[in-house]
């Protein structure tokens, strides 16, 4: 039974150095102290895997495994006394006295190894009296004491500030070595191991491998400082937990059978289920995870958080891969995950500089929905950007200076942290957290994060606001567009009408005027019902029909053949058909040549062309006026409401121009340069050609 449980204990401590050692192997640096590290835990591996065949297939003999023992002492002792070291500079006696111990280690080593080697049945000291025969168990007694002494030293002569370092690596030694001085100290008293002793030490031997991996973590020097897993650690040690747990609850329920009579089997049923029924209740408890992973952080790492784990999940959480909550709530959750907060409030900064409350999470406190923009805890947070600690600022105020927080803030005892949302150095929003589900102290590492994470909210809610007041400007967009080309087009009808209405008074007598004026009229009346009928489906194009552009091109030019220069037309085709509003088309036509006419002086020449390209009709209006520099064409020709006629012109012309012509499927290419004059090309597809792309 005793060589079972030994070869368990043994083997279990095999697997936990080897997988101690293969992580250090995996983020070594080649620094000497985490190749002293490797080694010691390189030789543990050997000697326990030693210790374990033999006490389970009697191979090898106890005398490799206490050869075996004392290589894995000497090496630990030599670590040890390498971190020892920097204490012993500039005190030449403390110098002198590792050195001396280094060298008793080694002679005491190599006796220790010689008498292994002399006595190869060193079995027989189980029950051996003679005195010579105990050399090698006194031997083991003293690296025990001189392993306990150097570790003292080494937790003694370490910084108060800088022990959390090696203190796990002081407990795991410090057991090694006391468990090895009770072995051995009792088989010299009865000159005999204690089998019960040696079984149990392979189990001693694994608990304090953790303590070791832990030392090694918070110290880059000796290997990588991230390959332990927090999770890892947390789910195994939480696994573990539970496993022992119950065992445990079975060894009791195996006793109240045994001894409970004729109840003795429901109570056991009754006791396991009960057992379980906690079990499950632990591990689903928000707040006995996050006493957990409190306890765990504060303990067993350097830092409290996994900075790699906590901002992607941050980045999953603000970009909205986790669950379908609104972003102003996945805010509250992202920060309040942070340091284990039950929930919060949101609070974003309005036109007028108040903070009014957009959303909660997980909390269903009354609070203010307004915070006043005189409020000076707005400034301060803006200015300082700090968290504000309500616990802290309700016992000792004067750390915050003057700053005043408001009273129904201050008095709400689930209030917590108020965390500043800052964006492009101006406060965006805060966030009020509830206390945590277990009580922790907040430091440094806490506020930073709190902060950054802050930082990275607030440029979310400040996109996803930009993206809001873009949603509502597009909705106007589409109206304002529109009213343009209303303006637009009422502008010429009003010139036609006020032309009519100025050349009355001389040919009001005229026939052939007043007949003139009535299709002038009645074509005004025509377009502004179309104009209506456009203003109520908001669309700009009207209704498409086929049109006969060598028809409308030749009644423009006839149009505006009584400005100066007149243009002159003229065609490769006899007609040619696209599908446009007529009206539309007709504008937008008789506007470049009108463009054309005011830059050209009267001595000067426009030309309209019209041909047939593949599927395509080409108009070219050409003149010989000032021309446009190409800065202007690419910034200014196309711009709406921006016009070179001063109070004269809309400046949505060209504008109009280009985006009639591009919802038809054309296009506008302007070419000119100043002094040179310009052409205006439109293409447009053919009715029975395929639009393009």
């Amino acid at each position: 039974m005793l060589n079972s449980l030994a070869l368990y204990g043994y083997g279990l401590a095999c697997a936990a150095y080897t997988i101690l050692f293969l992580l250090l192997l995996t983020g070594w640096r080649a620094r000497f102290q985490g190749s002293q590290l490797l080694m010691a835990v390189g030789a543990s591996a050997l000697w326990s895997l030693a210790a374990a065949a033999q006490a389970g297939y009697g191979v090898p003999g106890l005398e490799i495994v206490w050869a075996a023992e004392v290589v894995r002492n000497l090496l630990w002792l030599f670590f040890v006394l390498h971190l020892l070291k920097p204490f012993a500079e500039g005190n030449p006696l403390y110098t002198r006295m590792l050195g001396y111990v280094r060298l008793g280690c080694l002679l005491l080593g190599f006796f220790m190894l010689v008498a292994l080697v002399e006595i190869p049945q060193l079995k027989g000291l189980l029950h051996d009296t003679e005195l010579h025969r105990d050399f090698s168990l006194i031997g083991q007694l003293l690296y025990a004491v001189l392993g306990m002494a150097l570790v003292e030293q080494l937790f003694r002569n370490t910084p108060v500030d800088q022990r959390w370092g090696i203190k796990h690596l002081c407990f795991g030694l410090g057991a090694l070595f006391v468990f090895d001085f009770y072995l051995y100290t009792d088989a010299v008293l009865f000159h005999r191991l204690d089998d019960a002793i040696w079984s149990a030490r392979g189990f001693v031997s694994t608990m304090a491998i953790p303590l070791i991996g832990i030392t090694a973590a918070r110290n880059p020097d000796w290997s990588l400082p991230v390959f332990l897993s927090r999770r890892m650690v947390l789910h195994s040690t939480t696994l573990f937990s539970a496993g022992l747990y119950m065992l445990l609850m079975a060894l009791v329920g195996y006793y109240i059978k045994l001894y409970g009579g004729e109840w003795g089997g429901v109570l056991q049923i009754a006791f396991l289920f009960g057992a379980v029924v906690v079990l499950v209740a632990l591990l689903f408890s928000g707040q006995f995870r996050a006493r957990t992973k409190v306890f765990f952080n504060k303990h067993f790492f350097s830092y409290r958080y996994d900075y790699r784990e906590e901002w992607l999940r941050v980045i999953g959480l603000l970009a909205g891969k986790q669950g379908d909550l609104p972003l102003n709530e996945r805010v509250i959750w992202a920060l309040a995950e942070i340091v284990e907060s039950s929930g919060g409030m949101l609070w974003t900064r309005s036109e007028k500089g108040a903070f009014r409350f957009r959303a909660r999470f997980n909390s269903q406190h009354t609070v203010e929905p307004l915070i006043g923009a005189d409020e000076p805890m707005l400034p301060f947070m803006e200015n300082q950007r700090w968290v504000i600690d309500l616990n802290e600022f309700r016992h000792a105020p004067d750390i915050y200076g003057d700053l005043a927080v408001p009273a129904w803030l201050v008095e709400n005892a689930d209030a917590w942290l108020i965390v500043p949302l800052v964006h492009d150095e101006r406060l965006l929003g805060v966030v009020m957290l509830l206390q945590p589900r277990a009580p922790q102290s907040i430091n440094w590492e806490n506020l930073d994060l709190l902060k950054t994470v802050g930082m990275q909210a607030a440029s979310y809610l400040a996109l996803n606001q930009a993206a809001e007041a873009l949603a509502e400007a597009r909705q106007f967009e589409g109206f304002n567009r529109l009213s343009a080309f209303v303006m637009h087009d009422l502008k010429n009808l009003i010139a036609q009408l006020s032309l009519v209405a100025k050349n009355a008074s001389r040919h009001k007598r005229n026939p052939e005027f007043i007949d003139d004026a009535i299709s002038t009229i009645e074509n005004a009346v025509l377009k502004m019902n179309r104009l209506m009928a456009q203003l109520k489906s908001a669309d700009i194009t009207g209704d498409n029909q086929q049109v006969d552009l060598v028809s409308e091109l030749r009644d423009v030019v006839t149009a505006k053949s009584a400005g100066r220069p007149s243009p002159a037309f003229t065609t490769e085709v006899a007609t040619v058909f696209v599908l446009a509003e007529p009206d539309r088309l007709s504008s937008v036509l008789g506007h470049v040549i009108q463009n054309a006419q005011d830059a050209t002086p009267p001595e000067g020449r426009i030309d309209v062309g019209l041909r047939v390209a593949g599927d395509h009709v080409i108009v070219d209006i050409r003149d010989t006026g000032s021309g446009m520099d190409a800065e202007f064409i690419k910034t200014r020709l196309f711009r709406p409401f921006d016009s070179t006629k001063g109070l004269t012109g809309m400046g949505i012309g060209a504008y109009e121009c280009r985006e009639v012509i591009s919802a038809l499927g054309g296009q506008v290419v302007v070419e000119s340069a100043p002094g040179r004059g310009t052409l205006f090309r439109i293409m447009l597809p053919l009715a029975d050609g395929p639009l393009p792309n």
